[in-house]
């Protein structure tokens, strides 16, 4: 009778701290013109945003999701967060028309420099003041969507971290001058981050946003959190329906931690242990390079999972995923990695 008591317990358990996921979607363009590697068309999004609203999922903004994280408060189920990033005008013209319409709260992350340039097309400060007059939050994205991991030649990793600093400080005043706005969440650019960017965030009092998808909740980094990209291939209704369920994978520690690779490693092998109490271990199944992988389990908790064939250089994933025992969802997690060409090299963007 103890046994079958303390069993209904941990399921209660498993099922509250799952109900305590969040998915945070993430677009760039909203246009059928733009490049569709990063676009949804604008019938795309509508019809993204009528489903959210059908099936009564609980929209709320970045930030509800952020605290929420930081103090352990419980989530209602399906909830979602919309996020932007880059700050085009398709923004403007053809998504927050239906942002407000169903009263959904978002997120915009804005580098300044292709503001202020009037680069391609990008919103001017007056749109985003008025987006965010309407209920917009507006965001760090850094100074000119730099790719912040990089350092310049012959730069030591106390300047660098000294120049990403001032860059993300002037790109908060910037946004909080021109729309009184100062909410310290940035989201990479580019999704790349390193253990040290993530460590001198911390030390500034940021919470930072990346591009690996998951579902985000109390197991998340607050300098790491996950979303889902919506665009291209992955704008599809029926695999974002089975993402917008998706649920927190319970990582309780993982080795390595740092996303960013030497030119050497091009097989990282990632271990991964989990609370398992929710989590049909047998089921869980990985993805890499596009190809489906089991992963070895070296005990009842713990997985490794490596890549069969070399990385290639610039950025990738591990994508692992498994069904819950009491949901119907899908827990989900990803590790992103960053690695340079063979000779010390970024790939050119």
């Amino acid at each position: 009778m103890l046994n079958r008591v303390l069993w209904l317990v941990s399921l209660l358990m498993a099922s509250i701290a799952s109900a305590q996921a969040a998915v945070i979607l993430q677009y760039h363009h909203v246009s059928e013109t733009s490049p569709a590697v990063t676009s949804v068309s604008p019938a795309q999004f509508k019809q993204q945003m009528q489903y959210l609203h059908e099936q009564q999922f609980n929209v709320v903004p970045l930030q509800q999701v952020i605290d929420a994280i930081k103090s352990g408060e419980q989530l209602p189920a399906n909830t979602v967060a919309i996020t932007f990033d880059d700050g085009y005008r398709s923004i403007a013209d053809n998504a927050a028309p239906i942002l407000q319409q169903y009263g959904y709260p978002y997120t915009l992350f804005v580098a300044i420099e292709p503001i202020e340039k009037g680069f391609g097309e990008m919103m001017d400060w007056q749109q985003l003041k008025q987006l965010a007059a309407n209920g917009a939050t507006i965001a760090n994205h850094s100074w000119g969507h730099e790719h912040l991991i990089r350092r310049l030649d012959n730069e030591s990793e106390q300047q660098w971290l000294a120049r990403v600093q001032d860059n993300l400080q002037r790109t908060e005043a910037a946004i909080l001058q021109h729309t009184g706005q100062s909410v310290k969440t940035l989201a990479y650019p580019y999704g790349e981050y390193n253990t040290a960017l993530q460590q001198l965030l911390q030390t500034m009092g940021y919470v930072a946003l990346g591009q690996q998808s998951g579902a985000a909740g109390t197991y998340s980094e607050l300098t790491a959190i996950p979303r889902f990209p919506v665009a291209g291939a992955y704008a599809n209704m029926a695999s974002l329906k089975i993402k917008l369920r998706s649920l927190n994978m319970p990582v309780l520690s993982q080795t390595p931690t740092n996303p960013e690779l030497s030119a050497t490693q091009t097989q990282p092998e990632l271990r991964v242990k989990l609370d398992i109490q929710d989590i049909r271990t047998k089921e869980l199944i990985c993805y890499v390079q596009g190809e489906q992988q089991l992963p070895t389990w070296i005990d009842s908790q713990t997985f490794i999972i490596k890549s069969n064939t070399p990385l290639p250089a610039g950025r990738s994933r591990y994508n692992c995923t498994a069904p819950s025992k009491t949901q119907s969802g899908y827990y989900w997690f990803s590790q992103a990695w960053v690695r340079p060409k063979a000779d010390g090299s970024w790939v050119a963007e």
